[in-house]
């Protein structure tokens, strides 16, 4: 219970003024990715707000990384816009439902480790794609639709106005925080953007000019859609493909505030947050969402640590929604595009480019394949999917070339080879060429005392060897097994043959 409820936990001690402040900035700038990200998928602007509102206000409240913000992000609604165009808004309510049960049920079944498999090298990957994918969504800003609904680039004075507000707020951005740091850069930019803009009378784009955004509080409803085997058919691939970007982008973006904020958080916890939210979502009329990297960093460099922040973004925007749409309709676009260009700029791992002359070849192709794929496709679960299985076969071939054998025969006429390095599927070819049945004398012992025994594929080589030998009317036997090495035989004794030799001096495992 205490875990739960450690947002009214008073021995924690908070920074209320960072808090409050950083809320604000974070809704200022959730707000315009929202909506962009809503309109991109053909919804109402409203359906990405509330999933701002939604997804920012339950993870806050009962997820597993204070200081982390979740929304209604791109990541998770890119992979269903196609469902969105084919089967419509229903469809789309009923997939974000499912979506967050099987994210729930992630957390419940404590899956949520597995995000420790992850390498580095495809964390900076996938931080450099989504860089990438936030500045170019800001570039996105410089063009305008004109009465005949054709898109173009901004021409003239608007490009002039617009370049130079985002530019003075890149500027106060950098330099604010030399002067102080009592009040998030983020925040003054904005607001000196836009009181600049309104004391001088500028024509340039607003957030009106994206969408308007004021309305009522989200109400109750259940996806009016068929409920049959045929819908489930349609719905569950998208779920699952939505389910796992959300877990992925959220436990990524978890691990990253654990290294910033030198702190540990649950995985567990916030799946079951992200699962919850997007089932709210999902009956609440929001587009769902997931943790947002950006909105996160706006939220720590703005000096939050805590749950207040992100439940602050959450309720402002939920009363811009009411009633303060307005004002928010009037912000400059160029504020919150320069902010969000500056958040672009820090997410990128500029470190990687420092030591990519350090890094294994192997480590600078795994992360530049995961940035390629995060910036083309926008599909964050493929993109660390294929970083981790690239990853995964790196190493496995590496391991397989480490298996080694010393060879000799003692005073009795038996040989023993002496094997160091891991016996797997990757390095059982290798393994089995070392040993010579034929010309070997009548005993054979293996020595592990180096070595382990993997998987199922080692178990099989050690078998045909066995056999190899037997038909030779010589002996192969097993010694210094580990426990864990014995016990694996021992469940496998009904399909393999060899034979494992005590040694009293080696106390591995008890003596039956």
């Amino acid at each position: 219970m205490k875990n739960t409820l450690t947002l009214f936990d008073f021995s924690q001690k908070i920074n209320y003024k960072n808090e409050l402040l950083a809320g604000f900035t974070v809704a200022m700038t959730m707000i315009p990715e929202s909506l962009s990200f809503a309109i991109l998928a053909g919804l109402s602007p409203l359906t990405g707000l509330y999933a701002a509102f939604m997804m920012g206000l339950v993870t806050a409240i009962l997820g597993g990384r204070p200081g982390m913000v979740s929304g209604g992000a791109g990541a998770t609604i890119v992979v269903l816009i196609a469902l969105i165009k084919t089967h419509g808004v229903e469809y789309l309510f009923a997939t974000v439902v499912l979506a967050g049960v099987f994210q729930l049920l992630v957390g419940v079944f404590k899956l949520g480790k597995f995000v420790r498999l992850i390498p580095q090298p495809v964390m900076y990957g996938f931080l450099n794609g989504l860089a990438v994918i936030i500045f170019m969504a800001q570039v996105e800003q410089f063009k305008v639709t004109d009465a005949n609904g054709v898109v173009g680039w901004l021409q003239g004075t608007s490009l002039y106005i617009m370049s130079g507000l985002t530019i003075l707020t890149i500027g106060i951005v950098y330099f604010f925080p030399k002067i102080t740091k009592v009040v998030p850069a983020s925040l003054v930019a904005i607001l000196i953007v836009f009181a600049v803009v309104l004391g001088f009378n500028i024509n340039t784009k607003t957030v009106a000019d994206i969408a308007h955004i004021s309305g009522s509080l989200p109400n109750f409803h259940i996806p009016e859609l068929p409920f049959s085997l045929e819908t489930l058919k349609i719905i569950f691939p998208y779920a699952l493909i939505m389910a796992g970007v959300g877990l992925i982008e959220s436990l990524l973006t978890l691990s990253m505030v654990d290294e910033i904020t030198n702190s540990k958080g649950n995985t567990n916890k916030e799946s079951i947050a992200q699962g919850l939210a997007n089932i709210t979502n999902g009956f609440f009329g929001g587009m769902g969402g997931c943790a947002m990297v950006a909105q996160t960093l706006v939220n720590l460099n703005a000096g939050s640590r805590a749950r207040l922040s992100g439940i602050i973004a959450s309720i402002t925007i939920l009363i811009i929604i009411l009633v303060g749409a307005p004002f928010i309709e009037k912000i400059p676009m160029a504020a919150l595009v320069g902010v969000m260009m500056m958040v672009a700029i820090s997410t990128f791992q500029w470190v990687s480019i420092r030591i990519v002359n350090k890094m294994p070849k192997s480590d600078i192709f795994v992360g530049m394949t995961v940035a390629l794929i995060t910036i083309v496709l926008h599909n964050l679960a493929l993109a660390v999917l294929v970083g981790v299985i690239i990853s995964a076969l790196v190493f496995a071939w590496d391991n397989a070339k480490r298996i080694r054998s010393k060879k000799y025969i003692d005073e009795n006429g038996i040989k023993y080879y002496e094997i160091s390095g891991p016996l797997f599927f990757g390095s059982v070819t290798t393994f089995t060429d070392k040993f010579d049945p034929t010309n070997d004398p009548e005993q054979v012992i293996i020595d592990f005392k180096e070595s382990r025994i993997v998987d199922m594929s080692a178990i099989d080589a050690l078998d045909k060897l066995s056999k190899r030998y037997a038909q030779q009317n010589k002996k192969l036997h097993l010694k210094h097994l580990s426990e864990d090495c014995r016990k694996m035989l021992k469940n496998a004794e009904a399909v393999i043959e060899v034979n494992i030799q005590d040694d009293p001096t080696y106390k591995v495992m008890p003596e039956k």
